[in-house]
């Protein structure tokens, strides 16, 4: 592995920087306006959502590939969160980490950062769709519907649950917003649900600079001491922001015009994954993040495509909301009338990483129901081993996806 590693650095470096004889292209990085205090809040609370998020789930699947957008996560519960009253309220925007924000300082981030991240980049596509599904004749606070249609740009559709249309036009409806690649989310309708509250959001980006795939080969990953397989690995030697600490080594592969970002953090040989991630807060991130310093150096990446699907219950129970899945939740400003309680939390996301660069989606499913009666080359990053990475607006600090990799796989 380590000859062939230094065969593509040789040639790369022979070659010029993006593999093939050029210089690497020009590119129109975007200076957003400042963000609000509001905004900014949102992002902060963002990032350190997505981090509890990725913790609490990995403690309940420690072993596995796991990869979930924080943001549509957030984005599903935020709307829920325009229903929810009293303790009930309260628990929900803490486990958001939204409790310095408002009511409607909340709304209108969400808002305005959704619109933003939609219109940063005309290189990327970034595409963020809400949607409210009621069960017919189902009664509805008019407020929480104008609140959600209004700050969430949800679609609202009344149906007739029991009809299994239904649930082919739900699933339909997030197949079309994540282009496909999230096709059946649910699988069922239970006779107490009365709502569906959906996020989906689908990305797809270019590399600023493609990895060639003359220089894509297999080679050795380790997912432990001594379990080792066999993966293909894209290489590319390029000017790319990077940070190294005793813990790991940080590189940012840019896309479109640069505004968007896929941040990769590989603990050192000695860190395990889920220590890394485990001693992971805002604060480090940030750390890593605001230290890194353009570079020219070489990244072996291997490539990925993978499917996560998740019912979030017991995770979201374990950051603080278990009342929102109990007979003490209160959704009154849904239907004051009923008990009212989010009964599954179901996420799914995909990604496939390769030379060209990146298609990711995901989609969130909140199903409230009611009781029935209750140059030099200055670096090498060898990513052969489990690593973490983000996908990340890099002006906002939105972000949008997270993933923790212990085996690259290709395909289900």
């Amino acid at each position: 592995m380590q000859q062939t590693i230094w065969i593509i650095l040789v040639s790369m470096m022979f070659f010029g920087c993006d593999g093939n004889g050029t210089s690497p292209v020009d590119h129109d990085y975007l200076e957003l306006r400042p963000l609000t205090a509001k905004e900014q809040s949102l992002v902060d609370s963002n990032q350190e959502f997505g981090i509890n998020l990725l913790q609490a789930i990995t403690v309940v699947d420690s072993t596995s590939n796991v990869f979930i957008s924080p943001l549509s996560v957030s984005m599903a519960l935020g709307m829920t969160l325009n229903g929810a009253s009293g303790q009930t309220y309260i628990d929900m925007q803490n486990t958001l980490e939204l409790a310095s924000l408002s009511e409607s300082d909340i709304n209108q981030a969400y808002k305005s950062t959704m619109d933003l991240l939609m219109s940063i980049d005309p290189d990327v596509i970034t595409l963020i769709a809400n949607s409210i599904w009621i069960r017919e004749g189902f009664p509805v606070e008019d407020a929480f519907i104008d609140t959600n249609e209004f700050y969430f740009d949800a679609c609202i559709a009344e149906r007739d649950f029991a009809d299994p249309a239904t649930l082919e036009e739900i699933n339909t409806w997030v197949a079309d917003n994540t282009n496909g690649k999230i096709t059946e989310i649910l699988d069922q309708i239970p006779v107490e649900a009365v709502m569906y509250l959906i996020n989906a959001i689908y990305f797809k980006a270019i590399w600023l600079f493609e990895f060639d795939k003359q220089y894509t080969e297999t080679a050795d990953f380790f997912m432990s001491s001594d379990n080792v397989i066999s993966v293909d690995i894209m290489a590319q030697t390029a000017n790319l922001n990077y940070f190294e600490d005793d813990e790991a080594q940080v590189v940012d592969l840019n896309y479109g015009r640069g505004n968007y970002t896929m941040t990769v953090f590989l603990p050192k040989p000695t860190v395990k994954i889920n220590e890394f991630l485990n001693d992971l807060c805002a604060d480090q991130l940030d750390y890593y993040i605001t230290n890194m310093q353009e570079k020219s150096g070489t990244v072996l990446l291997p490539k990925l495509m993978t499917n996560y699907k998740l019912l979030m219950n017991d995770v979201l129970i374990q950051l603080g909301m278990g009342i929102a899945f109990s007979s003490q939740a209160d959704f009154s400003r849904i239907n004051p009338q009923e008990e009212l309680f989010i009964s599954r939390v179901i996420h799914e996301a995909f990604v496939q990483i390769d030379e060209e660069g990146t298609e990711a989606a995901a989609a969130t499913v909140v199903e409230i129901s009611k009781y029935a009666g209750g140059p030099s080359v200055e670096f090498i990053i060898n990513i052969n081993r489990p690593y973490l990475f983000l996908i990340r607006e890099r002006e906002t600090g939105v972000i949008l996806f997270m993933g923790k990799i212990q085996e690259p796989v290709w395909g289900d």
